[in-house]
């Protein structure tokens, strides 16, 4: 392990733990320190732990992070920063180490000599971790001596002890999360290291990241000299970008540290990702407000000062200057407030002036230094503002003021009678055929159905004006009575579950993935708030008897089929059933006829009814956005202007891939 920055380790000692209270009710209250005991907790460990060493890298004290999936079920995190402190702390008669790991709001995050800047604001990750584990093992390398102590479900069981000499420099915490807490799973998943891995290789220049997964042998090490530079490069992958050359600035004003890079392309779509000490802040706040402030004003004051806007013309809006923008935003302050008991909205109100000094002082030279590519900025921001003038008339007649007045609704709309949404729900149909059995077989109290002609717009790549000229996405639109753009709000929304019903067939998973897409590109809302479902047609019937002892067994997919057929079959012959080898396998395995539905047409308003539509029976897939970044570069592969792109996608994936598969 190679030794990290050493300049101002001398002064990092256990006076710099701050001790608040004493380790209460973390495992009778888990959810209170960690959000749940599901997956996303039991994850929440592994960032605990391992944010306390990108702190130390933030600090300029380390620059390797390494953590490790243990064959046995464990994780180990380690670095090669200073080492936490292992000295006697003044209050707790222990170990600094010890009162780390064993004591509640214990940790150099509290204003001490610690950190400036963390990115674990309360300090009560360690011990938290420690308390929710079976096992923790800590040592410490420190002034060439090697420090441990084990712990289990928080209380110490190896006392604190110097155990040998050594060369190296850091801290390894290795931890076992406890079943009896994480009843869902203690299994952790190696992508989502990954993702955290590079997301913070990204936010730090100069620190090398590295996972390794003892349980299957993968390995990934991630590092970015340019840093959120670099993150900007990734974010713009498969789009065709304004220029080759990415906007970027550091700048330290008093103890706060601003870095803005930006690289605009030719979608539609923004993409921004503002962070505070590493943590994403998906809310925005002052920072977010500083820089869109300093943005919109340079481009203007630009495009006037060199006759790209003509003196009648208004200014460009917000929303026309953030067209294809892809904005990754960094500040780095010692105590951060935010809005909430969450960490999603900055507060601290000076922030704003910095950035937008920064902002505003340095991308007015790039943008002097850059002219064409100012030029290329300005005359997208200047079409965005002509397709939103076209589109402002056209709007007024498709969105809905209200929310049940059925004040223009789409003629082609079946709407239910209920007036209490959260119990409604659209169904979006394929064709006039299968439209006419859901609206016979639907439970017209609380169902709607709104027939699409075909397969809707791509809107990948295109504006609200093009939209507003498509009659599908139009209907799409009045019968939701969220609207669109600057006017969406999502409390008008009058259904509460949007369902995609779709033929079960590649046609069927086409039409759906372009309704995704709108969805995910201008109604992202929709689908985060847990709106957004798929609906799970069968693919086959297995039919038995005939006449008035007819039954209709139904199967979802060709594997569930084979599964059904070769069960029944050997069922069969266990039983002493003589089997026909020449027969077809439905006769085989007892049927009397099999059945395939190429759509939804061929099923008739009670099958459609009983299989699909009816809550007791069906199979609902809800659509949600796990990772925006990836779902993001799904649908530029898939729905984008890149056909090579889409090509070695579909090449890749033909074989195993279909919407269940996508990580929407």
């Amino acid at each position: 392990m190679a030794e990290a920055k050493k300049s101002g380790a001398d002064d990092y000692g256990a006076k710099d733990i701050q001790v608040l209270d004493g380790l209460e009710h973390v495992r009778k209250r888990p959810g209170m320190y960690i959000g749940s005991t599901g997956y996303d907790g039991l994850h929440h460990l592994v960032k605990e732990i391992a944010d306390n060493s990108i702190d130390e890298a933030i600090a300029g004290y380390a620059t390797r992070v390494e953590v490790t999936l243990l064959s046995d079920g464990g994780c180990r995190v380690v670095d090669n920063g200073r080492g936490i402190p292992v000295d006697i702390h003044p209050k707790t008669k222990k170990s600094a180490l010890e009162t780390v790991l064993s004591v509640l709001n214990a940790g150099g995050k509290f204003g001490g000599g610690g950190y400036k800047v963390s990115s674990g604001l309360h300090g009560v990750g360690s011990s938290v971790v420690n308390a929710l584990s079976t096992r923790m093992i800590a040592e410490v390398y420190k002034d060439g001596k090697i420090h441990h102590i084990e712990f289990e479900k928080g209380k110490t069981v190896v006392p604190f002890a110097q155990t040998g000499k050594t060369d190296k420099q850091g801290t390894m915490i290795t931890f076992y999360p406890d079943a009896e807490i994480f009843k869902e799973t203690t299994v952790f998943d190696y992508d989502w290291v990954v993702n955290y891995l590079r997301h913070q290789a990204y936010l730090t220049k100069g620190i090398l990241t590295c996972v390794h997964d003892e349980r299957t042998g993968k390995s990934d090490s991630f590092y970015f000299e340019g840093g959120i530079k670099s993150y900007v490069r990734r974010l713009n992958e498969g789009k065709e970008v304004v220029s080759d050359d990415i906007f970027y600035v550091e700048k330290p004003i008093e103890d706060i540290v601003v870095e803005i890079s930006v690289q605009y392309n030719d979608t539609f779509a923004e993409t921004l990702r503002p962070f505070v000490n590493n943590v994403l802040t998906p809310d925005g706040g002052t920072h977010v407000v500083g820089f869109r402030t300093a943005l919109n004003r340079t481009i203007n004051d630009y495009a006037r000062k060199n006759g790209l806007l003509k003196e009648k013309e208004d200014n460009l809006t917000g929303d026309d200057i953030k067209e294809g923008l892809t904005a990754v935003i960094l500040v780095k302050l010692p105590d951060p407030q935010f809005e909430g008991q969450t960490k999603n909205k900055l507060g601290n109100p000076e922030v704003r002036g910095y950035t937008d000094k920064v902002m505003s002082e340095y991308f007015a030279y790039y943008l002097e230094e850059h002219p064409d590519v100012a030029k290329k900025i300005v005359n997208k921001a200047t079409l965005a503002a002509r397709a939103r003038k076209a589109a402002r008339a056209a709007r007024d007649n498709v969105i809905r003021k209200g929310a049940f007045e059925g004040l223009n609704l789409p003629s082609k709309l079946a709407d239910c009678s209920s007036r209490d949404r959260t119990e409604c729900e659209l169904f979006i149909v394929e064709g006039n055929s299968a439209a006419g059995s859901a609206k016979e077989g639907r439970d017209s109290k609380i169902q709607a159905i709104l027939p699409l002609r075909g397969k809707v717009l791509n809107t990948e790549r295109a504006r609200l004006d093009k939209m507003f000229a498509n009659a599908e996405i139009v209907s799409l639109i009045k019968a939701l009575g969220v609207g669109i753009g600057d006017t969406f709000d999502i409390n008008g929304l009058r259904y509460y579950k949007i369902v995609f019903m779709t033929d079960a067939d590649v046609d069927g998973a086409h039409i759906s993935t372009l309704l995704l897409t709108f969805f995910f590109r201008y109604m992202p809302e929709v689908i985060k708030a847990g709106h957004v479902y798929l609906a799970k047609p069968p693919l086959f019937g297995l039919i038995k008897g005939t006449g008035n002892t007819r039954k209709i067994e139904y199967v979802y997919n060709e594997e569930a089929l084979e599964h059904t057929l070769t069960k029944k079959i050997e069922e069969r012959k266990v039983a002493g059933t003589k089997i026909n080898p020449d027969d077809e396998r439905f006769k085989q395995a007892g049927y009397t006829a099999q059945q395939r539905f190429k759509g939804l047409g061929e099923m008739d308003a009670a099958q459609l009814w009983e299989t699909t539509m009816n809550p007791k029976n069906r199979t609902l897939i809800r659509v949600n956005i796990e990772d925006a970044e990836k779902a993001d570069a799904i649908f530029t592969k898939l729905m984008g202007s890149e056909a090579e792109l889409r090509k070695n996608f579909i090449q890749s994936r033909a074989a195993t891939v279909d919407l269940d598969d996508l990580d929407f």
